[in-house]
């Protein structure tokens, strides 16, 4: 793709469809002139930035629509060039008239994501707040909002340039060895050095970690909700949702396919994800059902085991318990239909941190649940403004920036010459710069716009 700045480009900025408004935004050194051309009101090439107008739109003695025009002006908008935004009435035919008029007065429309193209390309965002626009966008809950914000206010950005600052100083000192190199001059101090990239490498390692939990955040924890038959797993779907959404029954076995809907916790999405019951399947249908059971397991981010306190021996229980441990995923026991049981029997149910004792049907302790679920999967990392990564392209550079520094650790300490602990930390810095735009290809830019809805 070819990146033309020198046009003007127009979208629509608000939805499809019928709505009160419809916001039609154009942006380019024409901008104010061509839509001079279609406003009947005040010349706005004579307004000052950052006001709005009211007129109406024309195509020739044809009234098109009455409008509130705003002005931007460059570099103080959005692109940082000249940019105006029409709020017609939200009619579909008025939009489509609108824009096709705007076209024939010379603009063009516009690719999706190019006017955050545009700021990227004209210094207004880095690569890394371009994308954050993106997640800003299709956020859905509090924490991936506020996930997406810290990312577009330039909390990730920062901390990245700092270390790669550190690293620029290094690497010319180590550039500057090079030029002296028949003196066997060191002008890099390789204990600074390693204590540098010993710093750095800390970082990324919890940048990395931090990817986990940034991209459940972002797409929604997976929560796989199982157990045997007749356990009550589709009343705790129903109780913890507080609303009637699975088919609950007597009968064992009733659930035959997974039901997913999602549970907002302290601004955070899980996806609940209700099973077939584990067990012997007696029919075709059935074993589909159980199968399912155990792909959704292998998936999860956060396993509810819920078993019948009033029918299910221990042995049974500890078996259940020991074949459905997976590594990294936390997983929650719920002894379910309390209720049926009087203290002494509840009392001699196995008891660990990770148990919790309620009942579906009667909604016993189901807030306490919904707390636990929170914070087993969240683990009290949220609290404060911890940068989290959330992005696989970020995770992916970060990976690579610290496979490259941990060449250079080792180069140190087995020493080798200045030319080859230079590249590794020029790969190093090619890496960061990747994430937040210094570095970048024509197809790693298309890659990520392509990806924004047009009028953005």
């Amino acid at each position: 793709m070819i990146y033309q700045t020198n046009d003007t480009i127009v979208a629509l900025a608000t939805p499809n469809g019928i709505g009160a408004i419809g916001v039609i935004r154009l942006s380019g050194p024409e901008a104010v002139t061509i839509a001079q051309k279609i406003f009947k009101g005040k010349d706005l090439t004579r307004q000052a930035s950052h006001t709005i107008h009211f007129g109406r739109i024309a195509d020739g003695d044809v009234i098109l629509d009455e409008v509130l025009v705003s002005l931007f002006f460059a570099p103080h908008s959005y692109t940082k060039e000249n940019v105006v935004e029409l709020s017609c009435h939200g009619s579909a035919f008025i939009i489509e008239s609108v824009i096709k008029l705007l076209i024939k007065n010379g603009a063009r429309a516009a690719q999706p994501g190019e006017f955050t193209l545009r700021a990227f390309l004209n210094g207004q965002l880095d690569l890394s707040q371009a994308e954050a626009v993106a997640d800003l966008i299709a956020s859905n809950s509090k924490a991936s909002q506020q996930a997406a914000m810290q990312q577009l206010r330039g909390g990730f950005s920062n901390q990245l340039n700092a270390l790669r600052e550190q690293l620029v100083n290094f690497a010319s000192l180590i550039e500057l060895e090079l030029d002296f190199s028949e003196e066997d001059v060191e002008f890099a101090n390789r204990d600074q050095l390693k204590q540098l990239i010993l710093t750095i490498l800390g970082v990324l390692s919890r940048l990395i970690e931090s990817f986990e939990l940034g991209n459940a955040i972002k797409q929604g924890i997976n929560t796989v909700i199982a157990g045997r038959p007749n356990a009550g797993k589709s009343t705790l779907l129903n109780a913890l949702l507080n609303e009637e959404r699975a088919i609950v029954s007597h009968i064992a076995g009733t659930t035959r396919d997974t039901i997913e809907e999602v549970l907002n916790i302290n601004g955070v999405n899980f996806r609940l994800i209700d099973t077939a019951g584990i067990r012997e399947a007696t029919d075709t249908i059935e074993a589909i059902g159980v199968q399912k059971t155990m792909e959704k397991i292998s998936q999860s981010a956060l396993l509810i085991y819920v078993f019948d306190a009033s029918e299910i021996s221990i042995a049974d229980l500890n078996t259940d318990l020991e074949s459905l441990k997976k590594p990294g995923v936390p997983m929650l026991v719920v002894a379910n239909k309390i209720d049926l049981l009087d203290p002494e029997q509840i009392a001699a149910l196995p008891n660990t941190e990770s148990t919790l004792f309620i009942s579906a049907k009667q909604k016993e302790r189901i807030e306490e649940l919904k707390h636990k679920i929170y914070h087993t999967a969240i683990k009290g990392q949220l609290a404060g403004n911890e940068i989290m990564v959330t992005n696989i392209r970020h995770l992916e550079a970060l990976q690579k920036t610290e496979e490259a520094l941990s060449r250079v650790l080792n180069g140190i300490d087995n020493p080798i010459t200045s030319d080859f602990l230079a590249i590794d930390i020029k790969q190093a810095l090619h890496y960061l710069g990747e994430i937040t735009g210094s570095v970048t290809t024509d197809d790693l830019l298309e890659n990520i716009f392509s990806k924004f809805c047009i009028g953005k």
